[in-house]
């Protein structure tokens, strides 16, 4: 049976600056995988080239959903096959209110929309559909409202591949709170969910976890070890240390 993503010497070069060397790595359905690494190392270009957007094309390595290679597919391609990507800073739509933000993500999956499914996904993130959903999704929201009204789109997307892009950055405690039970919600679910993240305190949520410096994966495993190699090694950098590239069976 083939993993629900295969990342496969994966290299990326923009302009003259090569940013992904050789990353790879597999995931299965149902399963979190944890990036982490710091600000910088490429974590995020992974995430863009993974969802295909533009000038994020590999000039080298292959990527896998499914057992289907998606180097050549288009962003709308690949979300129509149900990868998604999650942003680190959540995008504001001037004039378009959360309900119809929210409606997207069902029409995307041909479903009927519904007042009972948009309030229900709303609460499940803790925001209340009362108070919100004839705002808009603009600058009047925080970015940790905005993480959420986010996720509360995944749940009525559904989609099989989620990539959640530094999701605890910028959030305040009731939202991490939300994020967290929205990982496992999407695991119990079905969805495989790739982490990408520069704080070892989100790598409790995975099930592998690996290690980022400067565009390659040099140290993967459980998530409490990569955890603390990573506090106790990559400050200073550990690529100063000529660190050992370690990856467990």
């Amino acid at each position: 049976m083939s993993k629900l993503l295969e990342v496969k010497n994966l290299h990326l070069k923009i302009e003259d600056t090569e940013i992904l060397k050789g990353m790879e790595f597999s995931l299965e359905k149902g399963e979190v995988f944890a990036l982490i690494g710091p600000n910088g190392c490429g974590k995020s270009t992974l995430a863009y080239t993974l969802m295909g957007i533009n000038k994020y094309h590999p000039q080298k390595g292959e990527m896998y959903f499914k057992g289907e290679k998606i180097n050549d597919l288009k962003i709308t391609e690949r979300a129509k096959k149900g990868i998604t990507l999650a942003w680190q800073e959540p995008a504001r739509y001037q004039g378009v209110t959360v309900r119809e933000f929210l409606a997207l993500g069902l029409k995307s999956k041909g479903e009927e929309v519904t007042e009972e499914k948009l309030r229900d996904a709303l609460n499940k993130v803790a925001i209340n559909p009362y108070q919100y959903l004839n705002r808009f999704v603009d600058k009047s929201l925080s970015g940790g409202e905005r993480k959420r009204i986010e996720l509360a789109s995944l749940i009525l997307m559904h989609p099989e591949l989620i990539i959640l892009d530094e999701p605890d950055s910028g959030v305040d405690v009731v939202a991490l709170n939300n994020i967290a039970e929205m990982i496992n919600y999407f695991k119990e679910s079905g969805s495989g969910i790739l982490l990408i993240t520069h704080s070892e305190e989100m790598l409790k949520y995975a099930d592998q976890a690996a290690l980022v410096c400067e565009g390659e994966i040099i140290r993967q495993g459980n998530p409490a070890d990569i955890s603390e190699y990573f506090k106790s090694f990559c400050y200073p950098c550990a690529k100063e240390e000529e660190c050992e590239t370690e990856v467990a069976s």
